[in-house]
């Protein structure tokens, strides 16, 4: 990744750019392709503090892999107190995830992807309920979600027999007494996010007007009286300071974005703070193992768990290998990064913050007590959790692996003072020349939505020629109207993506990787 080009990049100061992209993971790495598609005249930078590309929040341990689509993901899908489920957030990360679909399609199209299969493999989603209760709230979710047509192709089964065929590992050796429920989606699919960020930047730094800057820190962000921003970047190699003069600043530094956003100082900062939440996997690489398993089941959160600490076990396709992943298993930190500092959150503490995160720590004792209580958790007491998925899994069979850090949102609120969110968000200044993403899950599934919008927000007045609408709807013929009501859009961009990105290859079996059955 390092080029000549990226080397002599590094010994230039001052240097002049139209945009400064602030993170080398999914976000930054999209946000460059579509600008860089829409006019190729822009100047774009990417720094990086590591020494790679997608090596925090994208590489592909440190996320689930998961196309989120809301297809397995109960959290998306809240039981309220007369016992209807809310199903409104489900259908806008699927409609935001058919949009990644579209962009990756039309990048492959292209030729600026490869295969398909390098990145994105069809891998069948299930959720999996057991008891009664449970058994019924995820019928109420099968029939809410299943008359809408984003979702018309679920299934639902509660036959122990069934769901032997579509889960065999699951359901091995269980007691056929216990009530059981689950629902699946064919062409769910699992995705390298690492890979497919790698494979945008390398097409970036085949355009004459883009830098890649690795092993560079921000030090400073300030916004002089032309609008134009100065950034102080150190060269971690040389301990040299630059100065990097932008007009348009995108922080996508996952973790890191936040105490980027408070250096800027822009208005629109006051009142964020963030509380960063670690994770592990329990990771099988025994192939007798890993064949048995082909789908992606999710259960439901534990009582006082946060949303991304839905237990899941999941066929994976990591550096060409097969492997099976149990967790995750959150726990409390004070990083914001995986390779970051033991002091990132006492320094993200600020007068406007302070207020809004003492009250999310004072609401939120019973989610600190949980995630102690995980970290606390010896390999035994991990590997029983498997067996609530998998009853005969064997200590000896899997090992921990350290998946990475997210950082939740924390806002202020009049009613408490400050509330903890589980979203992702996107913070802009009143000029639009500078745009953060904060928050975790959906994530990477739906960067490539996030970044339009970011387009649409900083980049108003040219979005709105003719030449950038067309070009938009070039990379995403679905731009400018809802999936969510266009039914017969939907069903084409879906053929269309399904076929370019060789999705389809669930109906027709795809070396293991699918379910099967259904009703």
């Amino acid at each position: 990744m390092r080029t000549i080009r990226v080397r002599e990049s590094l010994k230039m100061s001052n240097k002049k750019v139209d945009v400064l992209l602030v993170g080398a993971g999914v976000m930054s790495a999209t946000l460059g392709k579509l600008l860089a598609q829409l006019d190729p005249s822009l100047k774009i930078m990417m720094v990086e503090r590591l020494s790679k590309v997608a090596n925090e929040s994208s590489h592909g341990l440190n996320n689930a892999g998961t196309g989120h689509a809301g297809y397995c993901e109960l959290n998306y899908t809240p039981q309220q107190a007369d016992g209807s489920v809310k199903i409104e957030r489900a259908l806008q990360i699927n409609a935001a995830f058919e949009v990644s679909l579209q962009f990756w399609s039309w990048l492959v199209e292209q030729g600026l992807l490869p295969a398909p299969e390098k990145f994105i493999n069809p891998v069948c989603h299930q959720s999996f309920v057991r008891g009664a209760e449970n058994v019924a709230f995820l019928r109420k979710r099968y029939e809410a979600l299943h008359r809408h047509h984003l979702f018309e192709e679920m299934q639902f089964s509660d036959d122990p027999a069934e769901l032997q065929d579509w889960m065999p590992l699951v359901m091995q050796g269980r007691d056929g007494k216990e009530p059981v429920a689950a629902t699946q989606v064919q062409h769910g699919t699992d995705v390298d996010f690492g890979f497919l960020t790698r494979k945008l930047v390398k097409a970036l730094l085949k355009l004459p007007n883009f830098e890649l800057r690795l092993n560079s820190s921000i030090t400073g962000l300030k916004q002089h009286d032309d609008g134009r921003w100065h950034v102080r970047v150190k060269d971690l190699h040389d301990d040299r300071t630059r100065t990097i003069e932008a007009g348009f600043v995108f922080l996508g530094a996952g973790g890191g974005a936040l105490p980027l956003l408070q250096k800027s100082g822009i208005p629109e900062a006051r009142g964020y703070g963030g509380f960063p939440v670690s994770g592990q996997w329990l990771i099988c690489h025994d192939p007798k193992i890993v064949r048995q398993h082909t789908t992606k089941v999710y259960g439901k959160a534990a009582v006082g768990a946060p949303p991304m600490s839905v237990p899941h076990l999941d066929a994976r396709i990591l550096g060409g290998e097969s492997v099976l992943l149990f967790g995750p298993f959150a726990s409390i930190t004070t990083r914001f990064l995986k390779e970051g500092s033991v002091f990132d959150l006492f320094g993200s503490l600020k007068s406007g913050n302070l207020k809004p995160m003492l009250a999310v720590a004072r609401d939120n004792l019973p989610l600190m007590r949980y995630l102690v209580g995980e970290a606390l958790k010896s390999h035994k007491d991990r590997v029983d959790a498997l067996r609530e998925f998998y009853g005969a899994a064997r200590e000896v069979d899997w090992e921990l692996a350290s998946a990475g850090q997210r950082v939740q949102i924390i806002k202020g609120c009049d009613t408490k003072g400050g509330r903890l969110e589980f979203g992702t968000e996107i913070v802009t200044s009143q000029d639009g020349t500078l745009a953060t993403l904060l928050g975790a899950s959906p994530g990477a599934s739906t960067s490539v939505q996030a970044m339009v919008e970011v387009i649409e927000r900083c980049f108003k007045a040219r979005m709105k020629s003719a030449e950038w609408q067309r070009k938009m709807r070039d990379m995403i013929p679905s731009y400018g109207v809802s999936l969510d009501d266009e039914v017969a859009l939907l069903h084409a961009v879906r053929k269309r993506t399904l076929e370019t990105l060789r999705l389809n290859r669930a109906a027709q079996g795809n070396d293991g990787h699918t379910g099967k059955g259904g009703r």
